[in-house]
Parts: C-alpha cells; sequence; structure tokens
C-alpha cells in the first residue's frame, strides 16, 4: 500500500493539488485513503460548530417552521452547488465543498440580527465578523485533539475561508492575528476552489430566500415572477408541465434557476480561465481579478432579486419584529455576561478574567456566538427569570 494518497489525475493545472498541499500549522502523519481536503471535510462535518448550525437561523427562527432553511441545510446546499460547478471547471470538488460546508461556522444566533448586535456590543473592543469567527471556530474554539486547538485544518482551507470574498485589505482583528503567526497571503485572491464556494454561497441564498419568502406568504409568485431571473424560469417550469399544482411552482422555478446560475458561472468562469492562462494555482491568487463569477448580464439579474428580497423579505414587518427581539435577547446576554462573567460556566469564566475588561468581552462573544437560536432563547430566560433554575 502507497504511504500517501494518490491525487486525481482530472484535476486541472489551476486547480489545487492535494499533493501540493501547504499542509497543516501542526504536521500530522499522512492518510493514504484520504485527500487532505476530503479529511478537512470530514472534520468539519463532525465538529460541534457544524453540528449546532440546524439550530441557527438562516431567516426564519428554528420554531417558526421545520421546511424553513437553516444555517445547515443552507451550508450543506450551498456544498452540492460548489461541488457541481468544481467539477465542470476541473478543480478540487472535496476543497470546494469542505470550504462550503465550514462557511457558516461563525454564524452567531438569529442570524444577522445577531450579528449587528454582537457587532454593536464588540465595537470598542475589535467589532464582530462571521468570517473570522468561522476562522477562529476552525483555528481555537473548537476542541476535539489532543494534541492541538482547533481542527487542524489545511492552510488552503483557511486561506479561502479568509478570503474567499477576494483580498483582504482591512482584515478583522483575529483573521490579522491569526495571519501574524501563520500567514494567509490575505493580499492576493483565494483559490478558484474558494470563489466556487462563495459565489454557490450567493445562487443558494437568494434563491432558496424566495422559495421560503414564498412558503412564509411574505409575497407572491406574481411578484417573483416580474423580476427577470425568476420570471424567466417560472415561463420555462409552465411551458414543460402545464396545469402544474400550485404547490409545486416555486420549487420547480427555483431548481430552474439555480441550473442557470450554474452554466452562467460556468461558462464566465472558463473565459476568464481561457483569457487568463492560469499555468497553476498560485496564477489564480495572483490574478487582477477573480476568475469564478457572474457574467454581466447575470449578475445584474441576481442583483435584482437581491433587491426584491431585502426591500420584501427582510424589511417585512413580521421579520422586522423577529430581528428587534432577536437583538435585544444578545445584547441582554452580553450585557449580562460581560458585567458578571461569574455566571458563565466554568470552562468559560475561567477564560474571561475580570468583569468588564476586553478580555472578558471577547470571551463572552465567543460564547454567544457560538449558541444556537434554541440555547440563546433558554440562556436568556435562565439569566432574566427567576423563576427559570439556573
Amino acid at each position: 500500500m502507497a504511504d500517501r494518497f494518490t491525487p486525481y489525475s482530472s484535476l486541472a493545472a489551476y486547480a489545487v493539488q492535494a499533493d501540493a498541499s501547504r499542509g497543516r500549522l501542526h504536521a500530522e502523519p499522512a492518510d493514504t485513503t484520504r485527500s487532505p481536503f476530503q479529511r478537512d471535510r470530514d472534520r468539519i462535518v463532525h465538529s460541534r460548530a457544524f453540528r449546532r448550525l440546524q439550530y441557527k437561523t438562516q431567516v426564519f427562527i428554528f420554531h417558526e417552521g421545520d421546511h424553513f432553511r437553516t444555517r445547515l441545510t443552507h451550508s450543506i446546499e450551498v456544498a452540492q452547488i460548489a461541488r457541481s460547478i468544481a467539477r465542470r471547471l476541473r478543480l478540487d470538488e472535496d476543497l470546494a465543498e469542505a470550504l462550503a460546508l465550514a462557511h457558516d461556522l461563525g454564524h452567531p444566533p438569529f442570524g444577522h440580527a445577531g450579528e449587528d448586535a454582537l457587532d454593536a456590543a464588540m465595537r470598542t473592543h475589535g467589532g464582530f465578523d462571521h468570517n473570522a469567527q468561522s476562522l477562529k471556530h476552525v483555528t481555537m474554539l473548537e476542541r476535539r485533539y489532543a494534541a492541538f486547538d482547533g481542527l487542524n485544518l489545511t492552510w488552503e482551507m483557511l486561506e479561502g475561508l479568509a478570503k474567499h470574498n477576494g483580498p483582504v485589505r482591512q482584515p478583522a482583528q483575529y483573521i490579522a492575528e491569526y495571519d501574524f503567526r501563520h500567514s494567509l497571503d490575505l493580499a492576493s485572491h483565494a483559490s478558484a476552489e474558494a470563489q466556487v464556494a462563495a459565489i454557490a454561497d450567493d445562487i443558494a441564498y437568494n434563491n432558496h430566500d424566495l422559495e421560503d419568502g414564498l412558503r412564509a406568504r411574505l409575497f407572491t409568485i406574481e411578484e417573483v415572477a416580474a423580476l427577470a431571473l425568476p420570471g424567466a424560469g417560472l415561463e420555462e417550469a409552465k411551458l414543460a408541465h402545464p396545469g402544474m399544482a400550485v404547490e409545486r411552482l416555486a420549487p420547480e422555478m427555483v431548481r430552474r434557476v439555480i441550473s442557470r446560475m450554474i452554466q452562467d458561472v460556468v461558462a464566465e468562469s472558463q473565459n476568464r480561465i481561457e483569457a487568463l492562462a492560469p499555468a497553476d494555482a498560485d496564477a489564480i491568487r495572483a490574478a487582477a481579478r477573480p476568475v469564478v463569477a457572474f457574467s454581466a448580464g447575470m449578475f445584474e439579474a441576481n442583483k435584482a432579486v437581491r433587491a426584491f428580497l431585502f426591500e420584501r423579505m427582510y424589511r417585512h414587518w413580521r421579520v422586522n419584529r423577529t430581528v428587534g427581539k432577536s437583538r435585544r435577547v444578545v445584547q441582554m446576554l452580553f450585557s449580562l455576561l460581560h458585567g458578571g462573567p461569574q455566571m458563565l460556566p466554568d470552562e468559560w469564566r475561567a477564560r474571561a478574567g475580570d468583569a468588564g475588561t476586553p478580555r472578558a468581552a471577547r470571551v463572552v462573544c465567543d460564547y454567544i456566538a457560538g449558541m444556537t437560536d434554541r440555547f440563546a432563547l433558554e440562556e436568556y430566560k435562565r439569566l432574566t427569570d427567576p423563576s427559570v433554575p439556573g
């Protein structure tokens, strides 16, 4: 048996090559049955942070309905789209999938409402950024292994988490701190695989929020049909299935739109790659612009969908009520625990130190960021309701 994993032979030269990985911060023996990126994916799937995504909000809080997306289902859907794109571009599917599965690990409870509340609470202590928190989870907060904190993922994974949206000119506090001791080349683009994971997130996010918004009756299928991109998908679905049942319209529309968007990304990316003629993955990183992107027309069509969702879903009065309540829960949790770290569980209390300090603020922030919606609500009751046991 070989003493190392045999790399794939069908990858393009510009793909990240598993046998040429820059390795892990803490050296480990090679695995003969899995590539380094397959091991990364497996470590993410078995992590506590990944399991907690099941009860973390996408838009709707977990108790509002079993069929709405959560951070977990969203991450799985992003991974599926990322693999589809990576396969057609001859990239490393395992790296793209692992990045997609890990991209939301740093999200706090209650979605963007929780993130905004934590960022405001941490304004004088370095702020809060969910991308930085994802990196922190996999490099420090996960404690599954005896030899190191975090998951000890490959450099390529950490690079992708830190800069999947492009070069990082003004890194968040933890990204800057980590980069100081283990450089992630923040000034360059990430690999094509990381770019695929980022654009797969965009594809999944908008389309599945459209479907969830329709399910919640925040808007109608007729209003969605007025938008060029979903409207074309809906018309195609109706032509293919005349007299289709109403409840099947949204999923039939969404799957066609996702297919159109994947085809657009693949075509545009192939054109950009052909023009760049990259000899290896480092040429992708050094390029003047991303190589994985929408065409100009698709970018504008998707932008219109995003604007519709912002106005009709994310600012809907029902969602606004949930956002307001969620922010207050996070604000109160932070205020109480920052001022009284003696109320933290033992492990967190020991790390927090004295009340009101910057150190306590960061530890409390990490504690809250790891909560699910359900746990945050329960913790809020335990800390504010004398009738609820602590």
